[in-house]
């Protein structure tokens, strides 16, 4: 039986993940999905419009077998941090195969990326350019798609953690970037364009899906930033939070009235949208620099008849504890997210944390 993994956000869930499921399935029929499930807050800075146990229960509902959180601390970082702490878990369940989406479909090609990065310096002067700009200009490539860079990221954990797991690509058949195609598979954050402008979105998603789309209080959101940014003045302390970038945040934060704008008030091309958005959860969160919170558990999610029986039949093999230690720092930054996700989504999702009782199929 091949043991693969996949790694997803489902924000939200979407024909092209059950065609990754289904292809999965048509390709290795003999096997067991296990999937690394990121919760409410993601690695882009977004906020998840699914609650992690309507995630948790659709992705049992359309093929996977064995759901396992990835911890919010790994969730919110960027792609290098969230890979790592992905296949880590992966790993410890020992999965024998990483198979994600990928706009290019070919896995040489991203691994001689991997190779190339290892063998150059990314320098801090180059045209004071962000962390892609400058490794896409280091490493003389055209331009590489964010997914395509996460990618990139799983290969070079997978090196790290154990260079056992073979890597596989399913061809992503949208533009990532593109809001405005209209096929039966579009891209999640097409979807999420969809929603704000108040289309309908039946035809790109499984008929399970609307019910669960939580609508993200924009205005509390914004207000719990103000709070926060006004009377902490230690914003430096901060993960994300660069040199002068604490000062800009108090001197904007009260001539704006959502992210959106106060992101394009203090972006510079030194730092992506999606940097500047992770750093302004960090701040909501409050997860600072330093520090370094190891995974010590994995929190099972949910499971079917196989996932279950994969658990029972492999428990000496799995490297970590699937109890969850609810004395852990791990644990607490998943409660305190939690708890805010209530907040600006008006749910009571935290309760699914609090249990921490695994869903059953």
């Amino acid at each position: 039986m091949e043991k693969i993994g996949i790694i997803c956000e489902y924000n939200p869930f979407h024909n092209g993940h059950l065609y990754h499921i289904q292809k999965i399935k048509e390709l290795y029929p003999d096997s067991i999905i296990i999937l690394c499930l990121n919760g409410y807050f993601l690695e882009r800075g977004d906020i998840s419009l699914l609650n992690k146990e309507s995630k948790t229960k659709i992705a049992l509902n359309h093929g996977v077998d064995l759901v396992v959180e990835l911890p919010l601390y790994y969730g919110v970082q960027s792609s290098d941090y969230f890979a790592y702490g992905a296949i880590s878990i992966l790993n410890a369940l020992g999965v024998q195969k990483i198979i994600f989406g990928s706009e290019k479909n070919n896995i040489e090609y991203l691994e001689k990326i991997v190779l190339k990065q290892q063998n150059i310096t990314l320098k801090s002067d180059i045209k004071n350019l962000n962390y892609p700009a400058k490794l896409q200009m280091a490493l003389n490539e055209e331009k590489i798609n964010p997914n395509d860079l996460l990618g990139i990221s799983y290969l070079k954990n997978i090196k790290k953690i154990n260079p056992l797991i073979k890597a596989e690509t399913i061809k992503r058949t949208n533009n990532f970037l593109d809001i405005s195609e209209d096929t039966d598979i579009v891209s999640a954050q097409n979807i999420r364009h969809k929603i704000k402008m108040k289309q309908d979105i039946k035809r790109y998603v499984p008929k399970d899906i609307i019910k669960n789309i939580n609508v993200i209080n924009e205005e509390l959101l914004y207000t719990i930033i103000t709070a926060k940014v006004l009377t902490d003045n230690h914003l430096n302390e901060y993960l994300d939070v660069v040199e002068g970038l604490e000062n800009k945040l108090k001197k904007e934060i009260l001539k704006n009235n959502n992210f959106n704008d106060l992101i394009l008030k203090i972006k510079s091309k030194r730092y992506t949208y999606a940097k500047l958005k992770r750093m302004l959860i960090h701040i909501i969160l409050g997860i600072k620099k330093d520090e370094k919170i190891s995974i010590t558990y994995i929190h099972i999610l949910g499971f079917n008849k196989k996932g279950e029986n994969y658990l029972k039949t492999n428990r000496n093999n799995i490297l970590l504890p699937t109890k969850v230690d609810k004395t852990s720092r791990l644990y607490e930054l998943e409660i305190i997210g939690a708890k805010i996700y209530d907040l600006i989504t008006n749910t009571e999702s935290s309760t699914f944390d609090i249990k921490s009782a695994p869903l059953q199929k």
